[in-house]
């Protein structure tokens, strides 16, 4: 009996190369490589591949990166991150509004400290009463008048102007209205030119938040804890000015509430300032 013979193996075709364009399969399987399709068909083998993403989620990282970097800058001063200011200043007053007047071209005779060396006085500046229409401003105890710039002003951004604007007086003097109802403190810092007085007024557009002039305490009155107050900053020459005031309840101010005529008043002490533009200014030649 002839044995049954054996089955003949099938044969196996070779696999046809694949067509220009189009992606090789991947085969299945535990022992599958990794690889990415695209860039396999780019020629670049594992290892270059493994490349690529590192150094494109590095790129990606840095990309990121400076795109935030360059919104913060965008912004510009206007950004003040008010978390982080509020951790700082903790309970210091500063005022919820302020804004900033540049020196005008009345104040070019005293452009310069150099031109207007007097020091300031107490005297010269704070009058024990002021008073402009139907409002009256009076003395809530001592003015003080210091050389230490610095001492006078909390926040390291103010300080820093300060010193760069080469601040040797600053004088405060703290009102209250007749009735009771308000309360104005007026500084002026004695700097070296008008720019560095321009700058102080202007940065504290945005500085105010997390720097600010130390408010003077008296029996007599004192800037109410927490309480609502507005302040502006004037630059007249070397000299740089701040109004601030608020209601002695700490209240915001209402339609009854005059804040304009109150700052005109408080700003009488700027008078002093104008009789050094006289004094600066060179006298008129003879026939003139």
């Amino acid at each position: 009996m002839i044995p049954p013979t054996p089955p003949t193996p099938p044969t196996r075709t070779p696999a046809s190369p694949p067509a220009p364009g189009r992606k090789r399969r991947r085969t299945s399987g535990k022992t599958q490589s990794w690889s990415i399709p695209q860039l396999e068909e780019w020629g670049l083998t594992r290892t270059q591949q493994r490349l690529v993403l590192v150094f494109g989620s590095l790129a990606g990282v840095l990309v990121a990166a400076l795109a935030i970097t360059l919104a913060i800058s965008a912004i510009g001063n206007d950004f003040v991150p008010e978390r982080a200011t509020a951790s700082v200043i903790g309970t210091e007053p500063r005022p919820d509004v302020y804004r900033g007047w540049p020196s005008s071209k009345v104040f070019a005779p005293i452009a310069a400290s150099s031109a207007d060396p007097r020091p300031l006085t107490v005297k010269d500046l704070f009058a024990k009463t002021l008073k402009e229409g139907r409002t009256t401003l009076r003395l809530a105890g001592a003015p003080r008048l210091e050389t230490d710039c610095v001492a006078a002003v909390w926040g390291q951004g103010l300080a820093d102007l300060l010193t760069r604007g080469g601040c040797t007086q600053v004088a405060r003097g703290l009102y209250t209205s007749a009735d009771g109802r308000y309360i104005a403190q007026y500084t002026m810092f004695n700097l070296r030119d008008t720019a560095s007085a321009d700058a102080l007024a202007n940065t504290l557009t945005t500085l105010h938040r997390g720097s600010w002039v130390r408010p003077l305490q008296t029996s007599r009155a004192a800037f109410p804890a927490g309480g609502h107050t507005e302040a502006s900053g004037h630059a007249m020459g070397h000299y740089a000015g701040l109004v601030w005031l608020g209601r002695t309840d700490g209240a915001e101010p209402g339609p009854r509430d005059d804040f304009v005529s109150l700052s005109l008043t408080v700003r009488a002490t700027e008078k002093a300032i104008f009789r050094r533009i006289v004094a600066a200014s060179p006298a008129p030649a003879p026939g003139k």
